[in-house]
């Protein structure tokens, strides 16, 4: 439910009204929006009184939310949520600019290639160290070693690391890692979600290989419902009956996921497509239709990576695309 107050209203009244809904039994999370308060009220709100609510002369309005997730819904929250990691922003205008390789090998490979994309315009660097693979016997990352590797990089770069996380267990060796991505196997992993919604650290959210909107927002909400509400949401194609590339981008989810939602919404075009040459393109597309920001796979050698280099941007690569992402962004802007 839905109780947006009248601008006027003051501090004391407001806490009046949010201590006697609790008192009914809910949650209420605020937002504090540029002209209205909006009081969004979670949990079994069938007891509460409707019409006695909206009679209130502080209440300017009262809807039901009909969608099954609450706190990440933009009814809840109607402003964009922008999300701060160091000097980067993602959301409400902000555009954040990811990029590394699939996955951390060397101190060499990571800082050369971190400080390539950094020169390209990239604000946050990207390097798996724990590797989900379809088959047991290929490479599974670093692991430890890999996010120490990472943490070098950020010290050469000044670049924020994301990296993959896998297991509530391993979140202990996560404790300096800047941004903690979900990958698409563990989109629905909500044991993981909810310890993740325990953390303060900002979480990137990949969309499953066969998930609905709707799915990949209700694992938004277990983050959210757990209490931490610094969550990026990264479309990152699905599976279709195309046989060309490896998944399909859709390219659609972008818009509808700002109109659903207050998060922002970054679009990974190198898992979409799985092919080097074309993901310029994509990332190009994305940029068009508003995404938040990019999720892009760069390696200085994809023909020798241990992970994914047939999707592998080179630096140059990168760096020639940067440029009319800027372009792009200017028109959209």
């Amino acid at each position: 439910m839905i109780v947006a107050l009248k601008p006027q209203t003051t501090e004391d009244r407001k806490d009046q009204l949010i201590g006697w809904l609790k008192g009914m039994g809910v949650d209420v999370h605020v937002s504090v929006g540029e002209y209205l308060t909006i009081l969004g009220l979670v949990g079994d709100t069938t007891r509460l009184d409707i019409d006695l609510i909206g009679s209130l002369d502080i209440v300017d309005s009262v809807n039901r939310i009909t969608e099954p997730f609450k706190c990440c819904n933009r009814k809840f929250h109607p402003d964009d949520t922008v999300v701060e990691i160091g000097d980067a922003k993602i959301g409400g205008g902000h555009f954040g600019m990811i990029a590394g390789p699939c996955s951390v090998e060397s101190e060499d490979q990571i800082v050369t290639i971190a400080k390539a994309v950094k020169e390209a315009g990239a604000q946050l660097l990207r390097g798996g160290a724990f590797k989900p693979r379809t088959s047991p016997y290929d490479f599974q990352g670093l692991k430890a070693e890999g996010l120490e590797l990472l943490k070098i990089a950020r010290a050469e770069t000044g670049l924020p690391i994301v990296s993959e996380i896998m297991s509530a267990a391993d979140l202990p060796l996560f404790e300096d890692v800047d941004v903690l991505q979900v990958g698409a196997r563990n989109m629905q992993n909500f044991d993981l979600l909810k310890e993740l919604g325990a953390t303060n650290k900002p979480i990137l959210l990949k969309r499953g290989l066969a998930n609905s909107l709707k799915e990949l927002l209700m694992s938004a909400e277990y983050i959210m419902a757990s209490g931490n509400e610094q969550v990026i949401l990264c479309e990152r194609g699905i599976r279709t009956f195309s046989d060309y590339t490896r998944n399909t981008l859709d390219i659609s989810a972008v818009p509808m996921l700002h109109e659903l939602s207050h998060l922002p919404v970054i679009v990974d075009p190198s898992h979409a497509t799985g092919i080097a040459r074309i993901v310029p393109q994509m990332a190009m597309a994305a940029t068009a239709c508003n995404a938040d920001g990019l999720i892009i796979e760069v390696h200085n050698d994809p023909p020798h990576a241990l992970c994914d280099g047939a999707q592998s941007l080179r630096p140059e690569e990168f760096a020639d695309l940067c440029e009319k992402i800027r372009a792009i962004r200017k028109v959209v802007a």
